[in-house]
């Protein structure tokens, strides 16, 4: 099989019209698009071009919430650290993961529940704008339902992308119950790296449209 011979700053360029390309006669809505393809660049798969979901203002808010300076919050190291840094420092957000928290282990042995969980209480406790990113956890996403009925919490974005066979399509299809925007894939595909996928292309929004106007 003959390769291409792509230059290094040309291969996401390349990826993402060959994406285009096999996508076919698959129409994305122009706000989503480019989210679902980093998604789908990230993923190498398809099938999210079909389940990812989103609420009516899911883009709106989110973008309305990074201008603002928001805290991305995750349920994995995996996801914190795939969250781009240098999009974040030009939007003036932050990134916060909990799990490795010596307090956050200790209220989750005492409650008899996971880290993840703990980690939306602490994330409760954050002032300003909130985006959620689980991708691994579907306790983490119990756990916010129940900080939301109490009024403890209000993110402005809830991406929920856990991955997995055990409570993880329940606890998507419970988030999309409550009346805050959220990006929910479908069934049981998901992870840190789609949770991830979704923050950067969120953030790609903003900085490469003022990269492009510069």
């Amino acid at each position: 099989m003959e390769m291409d011979h792509v230059l290094p700053a040309d291969i996401e360029k390349r990826s993402m019209e060959i994406i285009r390309e096999e996508l076919g006669e698959i129409t994305l809505d122009a706000e989503k698009a480019d989210i679902i393809m980093r998604v789908i660049h990230t993923s190498a798969d398809f099938d999210y071009a079909r389940n990812l979901s989103f609420s009516d203002d899911a883009v709106e808010s989110a973008l309305k919430a990074i201008r603002g300076g928001c805290t991305f919050v995750t349920d994995t190291n995996m996801a914190f650290m795939g969250i781009n840094g240098s999009a974040l420092q030009k939007t003036g957000c932050t990134k916060a993961c909990f799990m490795a928290d010596a307090d956050v282990a200790v209220k989750a042995a005492a409650a008899g529940t996971t880290r993840a969980a703990a980690c939306m209480e602490k994330a409760a406790e954050i002032e300003g704008p909130v985006i959620i990113a689980v991708g691994n956890a579907p306790t983490a996403l119990v756990r916010l339902a129940e900080l939301m009925d109490e009024d403890k919490i209000k993110p402005e974005l809830i991406i929920a992308v856990p991955v997995g066979f055990v409570n993880v399509i329940q606890a998507k299809e419970l988030i999309t119950k409550y009346p805050v925007p959220y990006i929910v894939a479908r069934g049981r595909k998901g992870g840190s790296n789609v949770a991830a996928a979704v923050c950067n292309a969120l953030l790609y929004k903003i900085t490469r449209s003022e990269d492009n106007e510069a």
